[in-house]
Protein backbone atom coordinates (compact mmCIF):
# COMPACT_ATOMS: atom_id res chain seq x y z
CA UNK A 1 0.00 0.00 0.00
CA UNK A 2 1.31 3.90 -0.44
CA UNK A 3 0.78 4.93 3.06
CA UNK A 4 3.15 2.13 4.11
CA UNK A 5 5.73 3.44 1.21
CA UNK A 6 5.97 7.06 2.40
CA UNK A 7 8.92 9.19 0.53
CA UNK A 8 10.15 12.05 2.80
CA UNK A 9 12.80 12.75 0.75
CA UNK A 10 10.59 14.23 -1.73
CA UNK A 11 9.79 16.65 1.46
CA UNK A 12 13.38 17.50 2.16
CA UNK A 13 13.66 18.47 -1.78
CA UNK A 14 11.36 21.29 -1.62
CA UNK A 15 12.00 22.26 2.20
CA UNK A 16 12.48 25.72 0.47
CA UNK A 17 9.18 26.42 -0.61
CA UNK A 18 7.45 24.47 3.27
CA UNK A 19 10.38 27.15 4.76
CA UNK A 20 8.81 30.13 2.90
CA UNK A 21 4.82 29.07 3.61
CA UNK A 22 5.38 29.12 7.43
CA UNK A 23 6.41 32.86 7.06
CA UNK A 24 3.49 33.38 4.60
CA UNK A 25 1.41 31.68 6.77
CA UNK A 26 2.65 33.73 10.01
CA UNK A 27 2.47 36.85 8.51
CA UNK A 28 -0.79 36.49 7.12
CA UNK A 29 -2.16 35.41 10.71
CA UNK A 30 -0.51 37.79 12.25
CA UNK A 31 -1.01 41.17 10.54
CA UNK A 32 -4.73 40.13 10.03
CA UNK A 33 -4.99 39.28 14.06
CA UNK A 34 -3.38 42.26 15.49
CA UNK A 35 -5.46 44.56 12.04
CA UNK A 36 -8.58 42.73 13.28
CA UNK A 37 -8.09 43.19 17.29
CA UNK A 38 -8.03 46.98 16.53
CA UNK A 39 -10.79 47.29 14.10
CA UNK A 40 -12.73 44.35 16.16
CA UNK A 41 -12.05 46.61 19.83
CA UNK A 42 -13.64 49.54 17.49
CA UNK A 43 -16.47 47.67 16.32
CA UNK A 44 -17.07 45.84 20.19
CA UNK A 45 -17.06 49.29 21.85
CA UNK A 46 -19.58 50.46 18.75
CA UNK A 47 -22.34 47.62 18.97
CA UNK A 48 -22.33 48.10 23.32
CA UNK A 49 -22.95 51.48 22.80
CA UNK A 50 -26.80 52.82 23.16
CA UNK A 51 -26.14 55.37 20.18
CA UNK A 52 -27.96 53.68 17.23
CA UNK A 53 -26.36 55.19 14.86
CA UNK A 54 -23.19 53.53 16.01
CA UNK A 55 -24.68 50.14 17.23
CA UNK A 56 -26.18 49.44 14.21
CA UNK A 57 -23.69 49.74 11.45
CA UNK A 58 -21.35 47.84 14.00
CA UNK A 59 -24.26 45.34 14.47
CA UNK A 60 -24.51 45.02 10.19
CA UNK A 61 -21.08 44.94 10.01
CA UNK A 62 -20.75 41.93 12.10
CA UNK A 63 -23.77 39.93 10.85
CA UNK A 64 -22.25 40.10 7.55
CA UNK A 65 -19.15 39.00 8.13
CA UNK A 66 -19.66 36.29 10.54
CA UNK A 67 -22.83 35.19 8.56
CA UNK A 68 -20.65 34.67 4.86
CA UNK A 69 -18.10 32.28 4.50
CA UNK A 70 -14.16 33.37 4.68
CA UNK A 71 -13.58 31.68 1.56
CA UNK A 72 -16.23 34.13 -0.34
CA UNK A 73 -15.07 37.17 1.41
CA UNK A 74 -11.51 36.47 -0.02
CA UNK A 75 -12.62 35.79 -3.46
CA UNK A 76 -14.99 39.40 -3.53
CA UNK A 77 -12.00 41.44 -2.02
CA UNK A 78 -9.13 40.01 -4.17
CA UNK A 79 -11.30 39.55 -7.58
CA UNK A 80 -13.51 42.57 -7.30
CA UNK A 81 -12.79 45.20 -4.50
CA UNK A 82 -9.55 45.80 -5.06
CA UNK A 83 -9.35 45.73 -8.47
CA UNK A 84 -12.13 48.53 -8.75
CA UNK A 85 -10.84 50.73 -5.87
CA UNK A 86 -6.85 50.27 -7.13
CA UNK A 87 -7.62 49.38 -10.94
CA UNK A 88 -5.36 46.33 -10.71
CA UNK A 89 -4.57 43.61 -8.30
CA UNK A 90 -2.32 44.34 -5.33
CA UNK A 91 -1.23 41.07 -4.75
CA UNK A 92 -2.49 37.61 -2.87
CA UNK A 93 -0.17 39.51 0.59
CA UNK A 94 -2.47 42.54 0.98
CA UNK A 95 -5.79 40.62 -0.50
CA UNK A 96 -5.45 37.96 1.69
CA UNK A 97 -4.78 40.71 4.89
CA UNK A 98 -6.88 42.33 4.19
CA UNK A 99 -9.61 39.43 4.15
CA UNK A 100 -8.36 37.82 7.49
CA UNK A 101 -8.32 41.17 9.14
CA UNK A 102 -12.06 42.59 8.05
CA UNK A 103 -13.64 38.48 8.98
CA UNK A 104 -11.45 38.27 11.99
CA UNK A 105 -12.71 41.69 13.38
CA UNK A 106 -16.43 40.66 13.28
CA UNK A 107 -15.70 37.69 15.67
CA UNK A 108 -13.14 39.91 17.85
CA UNK A 109 -15.87 42.17 18.44
CA UNK A 110 -18.17 40.14 20.08
CA UNK A 111 -15.59 38.88 22.13
CA UNK A 112 -15.07 42.20 23.57
CA UNK A 113 -18.64 42.87 23.70
CA UNK A 114 -18.77 39.38 25.38
CA UNK A 115 -16.04 40.38 27.76
CA UNK A 116 -17.64 43.68 28.32
CA UNK A 117 -20.83 43.10 29.53
CA UNK A 118 -19.19 40.58 31.98
CA UNK A 119 -17.98 42.89 34.31
CA UNK A 120 -20.68 43.93 36.95
CA UNK A 121 -22.06 47.62 35.90
CA UNK A 122 -21.66 48.51 39.47
CA UNK A 123 -17.77 48.66 38.61
CA UNK A 124 -18.84 51.77 35.83
CA UNK A 125 -21.06 53.18 38.66
CA UNK A 126 -18.03 53.17 40.70
CA UNK A 127 -15.11 54.73 38.49
CA UNK A 128 -18.15 57.13 37.18
CA UNK A 129 -18.63 58.02 40.70
CA UNK A 130 -15.16 59.07 41.02
CA UNK A 131 -15.30 61.50 38.74
CA UNK A 132 -14.38 59.41 35.50
CA UNK A 133 -15.92 59.81 32.55
CA UNK A 134 -17.33 57.00 29.96
CA UNK A 135 -13.88 56.78 28.31
CA UNK A 136 -11.98 56.89 31.21
CA UNK A 137 -13.69 54.20 33.11
CA UNK A 138 -13.79 52.07 30.15
CA UNK A 139 -10.06 52.59 29.11
CA UNK A 140 -8.66 52.43 33.30
CA UNK A 141 -11.38 50.05 34.86
CA UNK A 142 -13.76 48.03 32.51
CA UNK A 143 -11.53 47.22 29.78
CA UNK A 144 -8.53 45.91 31.51
CA UNK A 145 -10.98 43.39 33.74
CA UNK A 146 -12.12 42.14 30.93
CA UNK A 147 -9.00 41.66 28.95
CA UNK A 148 -8.31 39.38 31.09
CA UNK A 149 -11.98 36.89 30.34
CA UNK A 150 -11.14 37.35 26.92
CA UNK A 151 -7.78 35.85 27.07
CA UNK A 152 -9.13 32.57 26.31
CA UNK A 153 -11.09 33.26 22.87
CA UNK A 154 -8.86 35.47 21.84
CA UNK A 155 -6.36 32.67 21.44
CA UNK A 156 -8.63 30.47 20.30
CA UNK A 157 -9.47 32.99 17.49
CA UNK A 158 -5.90 33.14 16.95
CA UNK A 159 -5.47 29.45 16.57
CA UNK A 160 -8.83 29.82 14.22
CA UNK A 161 -7.26 32.15 11.72
CA UNK A 162 -3.61 30.34 11.90
CA UNK A 163 -5.66 27.47 10.03
CA UNK A 164 -8.26 29.48 8.17
CA UNK A 165 -5.22 31.52 6.61
CA UNK A 166 -4.87 28.31 4.33
CA UNK A 167 -7.61 29.30 2.66
CA UNK A 168 -5.60 32.31 0.94
CA UNK A 169 -4.28 29.72 -0.90
CA UNK A 170 -6.79 29.82 -3.47
CA UNK A 171 -5.66 33.68 -4.62
CA UNK A 172 -1.81 31.65 -4.96
CA UNK A 173 -0.59 32.39 -1.78
CA UNK A 174 2.56 30.43 -1.18
CA UNK A 175 1.75 29.55 2.12
CA UNK A 176 2.05 25.78 4.08
CA UNK A 177 -0.67 24.66 1.22
CA UNK A 178 0.54 26.39 -1.43
CA UNK A 179 3.74 24.31 -0.74
CA UNK A 180 2.17 20.94 -0.49
CA UNK A 181 0.09 21.22 -3.35
CA UNK A 182 3.34 21.92 -5.20
CA UNK A 183 5.05 18.64 -4.39
CA UNK A 184 1.84 16.87 -5.23
CA UNK A 185 2.05 18.42 -8.75
CA UNK A 186 5.34 17.43 -9.25
CA UNK A 187 5.47 13.75 -8.17
CA UNK A 188 1.77 12.70 -7.92
CA UNK A 189 2.02 11.50 -4.30
CA UNK A 190 -0.57 12.84 -1.71
CA UNK A 191 -0.21 11.95 1.31
CA UNK A 192 4.09 13.08 1.86
CA UNK A 193 3.03 16.41 1.17
CA UNK A 194 -0.10 17.21 3.11
CA UNK A 195 0.89 15.05 5.68
CA UNK A 196 3.80 17.37 6.10
CA UNK A 197 1.43 20.49 5.98
CA UNK A 198 -0.84 19.56 8.38
CA UNK A 199 1.81 18.57 10.86
CA UNK A 200 3.64 22.02 10.45
CA UNK A 201 -0.18 23.37 11.18
CA UNK A 202 -0.19 21.01 14.25
CA UNK A 203 3.26 22.35 15.47
CA UNK A 204 2.10 25.96 15.26
CA UNK A 205 -1.24 25.61 16.75
CA UNK A 206 0.60 23.69 19.63
CA UNK A 207 3.14 26.73 20.32
CA UNK A 208 0.13 29.42 20.25
CA UNK A 209 -1.98 27.51 22.31
CA UNK A 210 1.21 27.13 24.92
CA UNK A 211 1.57 30.62 24.47
CA UNK A 212 -1.62 31.48 25.35
CA UNK A 213 -2.05 29.69 28.45
CA UNK A 214 0.75 30.95 29.34
CA UNK A 215 -0.46 34.46 29.02
CA UNK A 216 -3.73 33.53 30.67
CA UNK A 217 -2.17 32.03 33.53
CA UNK A 218 0.15 35.45 33.57
CA UNK A 219 -2.79 37.65 33.45
CA UNK A 220 -5.13 35.48 35.70
CA UNK A 221 -6.93 37.06 38.70
CA UNK A 222 -5.00 34.36 40.70
CA UNK A 223 -2.24 34.91 39.38
CA UNK A 224 0.37 36.05 42.04
CA UNK A 225 4.42 35.34 41.51
CA UNK A 226 5.48 36.26 45.02
CA UNK A 227 2.73 34.13 46.56
CA UNK A 228 4.11 31.09 43.97
CA UNK A 229 7.80 31.91 45.04
CA UNK A 230 7.02 31.62 48.14
CA UNK A 231 5.06 28.53 47.93
CA UNK A 232 8.04 27.04 46.45
CA UNK A 233 10.63 28.06 48.88
CA UNK A 234 8.68 26.63 51.87
CA UNK A 235 8.43 23.24 50.27
CA UNK A 236 11.64 23.27 49.25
Amino acid sequence: MEILDLRWDIIWNYRDYFIRGIWVTLILTLCGFFGGFVLGVLLGLGKNSKRKWLYWPCKLYIDLFRGTPLLVQIFIIHLALIPTLFGHSLGFMVSGITALILNCAAYTAEIIRAGIQSIDKGQMEAARSLGLNHFQAMRKVILPQAFRRMIPPLGNEFITLLKDSSLVTVIAANDILYAAKVVSGAYFRFWEPYLAAALLYLILTFIVSKIVTFIERRFSIEYNPRKIKNEGRVEA
